[in-house]
């Protein structure tokens, strides 16, 4: 595995989800400041990270995001982390924050337990162009 790189956060995503590709395009788009790098948690350097953070591979099927020795958030949290470093107002999203994380997870878990039906499912992950290959890590 490549050395992660410094000052970079970095998302993992089901990487054959429509929604979470669409959502990752996302996140491209308004990434002004290049502040994440990506993984899928299919592959080979998502799996080592989810284990390094103790947590079974197997059991993960939500995006997470790591701050490399700092700190690392699963499902909603995730969502409204990544959206504090999201240009335009997508930031103000941050602020859901106060809700309980039992009640926004319910809300994501309901979502993502529904998202292969409702959004579809690829046959394999994203295979990024050439000008964004360079933000994914597998």
């Amino acid at each position: 595995m490549n050395k992660l790189p410094e000052n970079k956060k970095i998302i993992l995503f089901d990487g054959v989800c429509n929604l979470c590709d669409g959502a990752v395009q996302f996140i491209i788009k308004h990434d002004k400041k290049d502040v994440f790098r990506y993984a899928s948690l299919q592959s080979e350097i998502g799996k080592k990270l989810v284990a390094e953070r103790g947590i079974d591979p197997e059991e993960i099927d939500s995006i997470m995001l790591i701050e490399p020795g700092v700190a690392y958030y699963r499902k909603s949290t995730a969502a409204l982390e990544i959206a504090r470093d999201l240009s335009g107002g997508y930031s103000l999203l941050k602020n859901f924050i106060f809700i309980p994380e039992i009640m926004r997870d319910g809300v994501y878990d309901f979502i993502a337990n529904n998202r292969y039906r409702w959004f579809g499912k690829k046959e394999q992950c994203m295979i990024p162009t050439p000008e964004l290959k360079a933000k994914f890590l597998d």
